[in-house]
């Protein structure tokens, strides 16, 4: 029996996100995220959460993949948007604008005219996990949407940027699956780590794999990860996808 909320075979990105947002697979996610969105904090009581899975954002077309972890219980779980309303997304927003991967520096709703060029944004697990840490499972039954997100992205797909290791470990398998021939041993993460994925298939293009910290506020506030140290890696990608 196919699982109902993996929904194979969708024919679009559009059509992946009108199911995906409908995703009730997980029992612990989907009692977090809408508890979350229930009880609010205090600076948005006024606000409507949220409160279901966040699909992707971004043109259907882009040369370039930023995959982070999961989204913030108050922000994109907030928002509906990826990265949108909370410090970790400015971080990521100021650092495309300076690569030139985003119309401006900031996001905080839907509608803000924040415009993405080339660069698509998504997640491994979809739904805002508590103490956001998704267990393997959660990523596990996630995977089907990321495996559908990389083979309606991959005709156009030329360079993956991945903010953490969680990513990493997620991502690979599913590039296999997506037609790239990963290496082995597998290439290790690491901020500012880089690898050439060649095609498993004749007329595919090579993919461009990258490495980043992710811009959570435990890399930003500590100085481990700076916006200089994020836009030099968005920067090498933007340059491998061809968008600059």
């Amino acid at each position: 029996m196919i699982d109902p909320w993996r929904r194979p075979g969708a024919s679009t990105l559009a059509v992946m996100d009108e199911l995906l947002v409908d995703c009730r697979a997980c029992p612990r996610l989907v009692e977090w995220r809408e508890r979350v969105a229930r009880e609010k904090r205090a600076a948005f009581r006024d606000e409507e959460y949220w409160g279901r899975p966040v699909p992707g954002f971004g043109p259907t077309d882009a040369a370039l993949l930023i995959v982070g972890l999961a989204p913030a219980a108050h922000g994109a779980n907030r928002t509906g948007r990826m990265f949108t309303g909370d410090r970790s997304g400015d971080f990521l927003y100021a650092a495309m604008y300076e690569a030139g991967l985003a119309s401006q520096p900031t996001a905080t709703h839907i509608g803000d005219g924040l415009e993405l060029f080339g660069t698509r944004i998504t997640s491994p697990v979809h739904c805002a996990p508590p103490a956001n840490k998704p267990t393997v499972t959660e990523r596990d039954t996630c995977r089907g949407w990321l495996e559908q997100e990389l083979a309606l992205l991959s005709p156009t797909l030329r360079a993956v940027v991945v903010l953490g290791g969680f990513g990493w470990q997620a991502l690979l398998p599913v590039l296999t699956a997506a037609g790239w021939v990963v290496p082995s041993p597998r290439p290790k993460f690491g901020h500012g780590a880089s690898v050439t994925l060649a095609p498993a298939t004749e007329g595919k293009a090579p993919l461009h794999l990258f490495g980043c910290y992710h811009v959570s506020q435990q890399n930003t506030f500590t100085g481990r990860l700076t916006q200089e140290m994020t836009a030099a890696v968005l920067t090498s990608a933007a340059q491998a996808a061809g968008l600059s």
